[in-house]
C-alpha cells in the first residue's frame, strides 16, 4: 500500500510565497516523484511542473519563473516552491508519484488560496 500526502497549502498575499510537499509512505521502493498538478474551481487538472528527465523539469507557461520543483527520490518527497504567487494559482495542488511499473499514486491535495 501506498499513501501519499501533500502539505504547505494555505493562505498567501498577491506576491508572496508558499512551499508545498509531499510525501509517499508505505510500499514505497519502486516509486518516483514526478510532478505537480492542480485544479482550480471549475476547471480541469492541470500540469504544473514534472520531471522529464532525472534532473529537467518542465514547467506550465503559467507559472515559468515563479515556481520551482525539486525532489528527494531517497526519501521518496518532492517540493514545489511557489514565488509571486497570483490569485489564478489558487488550486487544490496534487502530488504524482509513479511506480516502475506505471502505477499512479495521487494525494488527496492541498488548498492554496491566493487573496488579498
Amino acid at each position: 500500500q501506498v499513501q501519499v500526502v501533500e502539505s504547505g497549502g494555505g493562505l498567501a498575499q498577491p506576491g508572496g510565497s508558499l512551499r508545498l510537499s509531499c510525501a509517499a509512505s508505505g510500499s514505497t521502493s519502486s516509486l518516483n516523484a514526478v510532478g505537480w498538478y492542480r485544479r482550480a474551481p471549475g476547471k480541469e487538472r492541470e500540469l504544473v511542473a514534472r520531471y522529464t528527465s532525472i534532473t529537467t523539469a518542465e514547467y506550465a507557461d503559467s507559472v515559468k519563473g515563479r515556481f520551482t520543483i525539486s525532489r528527494e527520490n531517497a526519501k521518496k518527497t518532492m517540493y514545489l516552491q511557489m514565488n509571486n504567487l497570483k490569485p489564478e494559482d489558487t488550486a487544490v495542488y496534487y502530488c504524482n508519484f509513479v511506480s516502475t511499473w506505471y502505477a499512479s499514486y495521487w494525494g488527496q491535495g492541498t488548498q492554496v488560496t491566493v487573496s488579498s
